[in-house]
């Protein structure tokens, strides 16, 4: 894409996120936050800025230290995304705008540069199952429209959206579940997730 691009990343407030975790023997907080963190970090140099849309004030004290503005706003995951959408678009009129799932503890950013240059106007890349979404990218100067939840790779293509598939599979690789997470062990996991998982792991 020709445009610079910004990121609108929700973050789910800790005592809530990755409820599908919940007994599966790890601290969820901390592995929701360690999500965040490595997601956004590895986000940063692909892109012109972050915009975190979360409601929790230890989410937001985190990345403040990765000098990442954050904003409080709907819980809803696709009304956190049109609040944080009309954020950006009224900083930029022409810019592309993503939507960046939060949980994406094993990208790396030049898979994420390699999608977004890949982009033709507006366009998401699914999930490794092809089924969900997990970057969602306007036309410059053009609307979002986000139809996260289930299905919604189906949803963003029937909207218009162009589906982004290439070599990226840690862009594809969100973590719901302890499966998911052991896969993404397997492509290599940012540091604060390699962290908060090595005492479950070993």
């Amino acid at each position: 894409m020709g445009a610079d691009v910004d990121l609108v990343v929700p973050v789910k407030t800790l005592d809530r996120a990755k409820s599908r975790l919940v007994g599966a023997g790890f601290d969820r907080p901390a592995l929701a936050l360690a999500f965040a963190v490595d997601t956004i970090a590895a986000a940063l140099p692909a892109v012109r800025r972050v915009l975190a849309v979360t409601s929790d004030p230890a989410v937001a004290l985190e990345l403040r230290a990765l000098g990442v503005e954050s904003t409080a706003g709907p819980e809803g995951l696709n009304e956190a995304l049109r609040f944080g959408f009309e954020v950006l678009r009224a900083r930029d009129a022409g810019s592309v705008v993503g939507a960046l799932q939060a949980d994406l503890p094993a990208l790396r950013t030049v898979e994420l540069a390699a999608a977004l240059a890949a982009a033709r106007g507006r366009s998401f890349c699914p999930d490794r199952q092809g089924t969900g979404t997990t970057l969602l990218l306007s036309a410059p100067g053009g609307p979002l429209d986000p139809s996260f939840g289930v299905g919604s790779a189906g949803a963003h293509a029937a909207s218009g959206a162009a589906a982004l598939v290439g070599p990226w599979p840690s862009l594809r690789h969100d973590v719901d579940t302890a499966e998911d997470l052991g896969l993404a062990a397997v492509l290599g996991l940012g540091p604060r997730t390699a962290a908060a998982f090595s005492p479950v792991a070993g």
